[in-house]
């Protein structure tokens, strides 16, 4: 990765979440996706913004996905 590649923002709506816990696990996946440099996680309006370098959408869909809740590119 260049430290002059373009931040990238993927903006998800991700489903099942019922509170803050559910935010955390969330956060806490898209996290873990290789290039992801912060996730934004919102419960009141069920979404997610992630930023980062080289970061796959359907990467970040799986991460979700894993861990029982629903996710798909806004």
């Amino acid at each position: 990765m260049s430290l002059f590649s373009k931040k990238e923002t993927i903006e998800l709506d991700v489903t099942g979440m019922h509170c803050e816990k559910c935010v955390a696990r969330v956060t806490e996946a898209l996290q873990g996706v290789e290039g992801v440099t912060s996730a934004s996680v919102r419960l009141e309006d069920n979404a997610a913004t992630v930023e980062g370098h080289g970061i796959d959408a359907a990467e970040l869909v799986a991460a979700v996905e894993a861990i029982d809740f629903g996710a798909s590119i806004a």
